[in-house]
């Protein structure tokens, strides 16, 4: 819409952790070097800990991270920690390419299998890092679970180095008496604050200069007042910057300036870090209408015992009630309702474990970050992640072009996108079934033939090596790549989540969000 108005080759504002457009300061350069610290140290076995506010960073440090691993290094990934103990060991196993060779899924057997894995990649010469995100998240019962895996050593080295990523409830939940012993093997602690007024600005230029302008369109003034607006949360940042320049654009302003920035950042909920903001505004407003009412000769002292009556539920649009009771419990019984074979608990299980399996199929579960066009371009029913209510998940099945198309309770509503991204900062779950193949260099069969059929197809970085059935080593380096451009795990297999958006991406053209 309005990257050719300020001479933008992209959109400089999305959501998705683009590694392209990382911008790292020197909070984050601190916070990125905790951690490598934490991965390089080995067999130390001393817990990490990196927390920060929601969409300060930690997911994209996280990544850079994942791509900064030194060599002979294992990661498992938990980006769901809402798991019982059994189930984490179970992710664990999983991430770590090992199951128990009886198929005995107790604690227990999980325990020792995991601990077998560890020597044998101990043995030859690895280390093991696990990193959990949302930490937060973890019951007690699972935190105790965790504390537990530093138990798993040799006689000189701890099995496993353990990351923990998380918002600062995190740091509130380890000072509690009972995970006392956890807290004690944290052996380093980084907090990730917002950016300061200058690291905000320097944010802006950078990611306008890396999506191609020759010049930031904000003013200093309109960068001063995007820092207030979003006390420097990146997150807040990118979505506020971006209808700032929508903005700009529908009124041929080539300036973005703090009105416009102000205007934008009323239309998204911003969050306690612009709550100062919020309470000016609400106080200037308060005083033009008593003057207005002054000059007018109208009783002021009567609107101290007028109250707005709060609109009756009755009153509001059916699509207002639905989003109010949207919970996990509903997500899941309509996500069950499109795929005949599957019930509601293997929805929740595979949204909580990556995967379920029932009849020899598998119901593939995949969570990312993004905006309303990678939705559309997958063209695939989505689970939406609400921040109001708390933690709601409503099934998204079709993007317009100004609504969405919600089930809850077999019936459909079509909300206006504007509402919504009040209530959503990006988070969404892609649920379908699937073969539960996982092809890797070496395979040969029919299928890789037409995987290879669709890489050729790519609009950016097209396959151009032979259309044959071998996942050869060309064809794992090209995969690797399509990984890292679509924000994927950069395995260089194909799994159910790679071939999801290699079947629905890789041929499509790129759509340029129009909310």
């Amino acid at each position: 819409m309005y990257e050719h108005f300020y001479g933008l080759e992209e959109r400089p504002f999305s959501i998705t952790p683009d590694p392209r457009f990382v911008f790292l300061s020197q909070r984050h350069q601190d916070a990125l070097a905790h951690l490598l610290y934490g991965i390089g140290r080995g067999g130390s076995g001393g817990f990490v800990q990196l927390t920060g506010e929601v969409g300060t960073g930690k997911t994209t440090l996280c990544r850079l991270v994942l791509e900064q691993v030194p060599e002979y290094t294992r990661i498992a990934l938990i980006l769901n920690p809402m798991l019982e103990p059994r189930e984490l060991l179970r992710a664990i196993c999983r991430e770590l390419e090992v199951e128990p060779e009886d198929g005995d899924t107790g604690l227990e057997s999980l325990g020792q299998c995991l601990n077998q894995r560890l020597l044998e990649i101990h043995a030859a010469g690895e280390r093991a890092v696990l990193i959990i995100d949302e930490a937060q998240n973890m019951s007690r019962e699972t935190l105790e679970q965790v504390r537990l895996l530093t138990n798993l050593e040799t006689a000189t080295d701890k099995l496993l180095q353990i990351i923990l990523l998380g918002q600062p409830e995190l740091r509130e939940l380890l000072s509690r008496p009972s995970l006392r012993q956890l807290a004690q093997r944290i052996t380093a602690r980084y907090h990730l604050a917002p950016l300061s007024r200058n690291e905000t600005a320097d944010y802006v230029r950078h990611r306008i200069r890396i999506a191609g302008a020759p010049r930031c369109p904000f003013t200093v003034m309109g960068l001063r007042s995007l820092h207030q607006v979003s006390g420097g949360v990146p997150r807040l940042i990118n979505i506020i910057a971006d209808r700032a320049l929508m903005a700009g654009y529908a009124r041929e302003a080539e300036r973005i300036g703090a009105r416009l920035v102000r205007r934008a950042a009323s239309e998204v909920v911003v969050g306690d870090e612009a709550g100062g903001t919020r309470r000016l505004t609400t106080v200037l407003s308060s005083v033009a209408v008593l003057v207005i009412l002054a000059v007018s000769g109208s009783m002021i002292w009567s609107l101290s015992s007028v109250q707005r009556e709060p609109t009756p539920v009755a009153q509001q649009p059916l699509w207002q009630q639905m989003l109010a009771s949207a919970s996990q419990a509903t997500a899941w019984r309509e996500v069950a309702a499109l795929w005949p074979g599957f019930g509601t608990a293997d929805v929740a299980e595979a949204c909580l474990e990556g995967q379920a399996l029932r009849n020899s199929q598998v119901l593939a579960c995949h969570r990312l970050r993004g905006s309303w066009a990678l939705i559309r371009r997958l063209n695939q029913p989505v689970v939406v992640r609400l921040t109001e209510p708390p933690d709601g998940y409503v099934l998204a099945l079709a993007v317009e072009a100004a609504q969405v198309q919600l089930r809850q309770s077999g019936q459909d509503f079509r909300v206006p996108i504007t509402h919504l991204d009040s209530r959503w900062l990006g988070d969404f779950l892609v649920v379908w079934p699937d073969g539960g193949q996982v092809w890797r260099r070496g395979d040969q069969n029919a299928a890789i033939g037409a995987l290879k059929q669709l890489a050729a197809r790519d609009t950016r970085k097209p396959w151009d090596g032979p259309i044959d059935d071998l996942y050869s080593t060309a064809f794992e380096v090209w995969i690797r790549d399509f990984q890292d451009r679509n924000g994927l795990t950069r395995d260089g297999m194909a799994g159910p989540v790679t071939r999801l958006f290699l079947d629905t991406l890789a041929s499509e053209p790129a759509v340029v969000d129009p909310s």
